[in-house]
């Protein structure tokens, strides 16, 4: 079998059952971590993109305009 025929290997999930009353966030908790989430998210949304894969973004775009969708 050659490199490119090999197949994944098969992982099993484990399921945990979510109680009826699950936990939930509180307001305060879901703005905490919106406020976390922003400060370390906002600073890679200014990171240039890659050459290749600008390339690569931009030729899928004219694949799907070009199929009439």
């Amino acid at each position: 079998m050659h490199n490119s025929e090999r197949r994944a290997p098969v992982v099993a999930l484990r399921t945990f059952p979510i109680p009826a009353e699950a936990p939930a966030l509180d307001d305060l908790a879901r703005r905490r971590l919106g406020q976390e989430l922003r400060a370390m998210y906002d600073p890679v949304i200014d990171e240039a993109l890659d050459p290749r894969l600008a390339e690569l973004l931009q030729q899928l775009e004219t694949d799907r305009s070009g199929s009439g969708r």
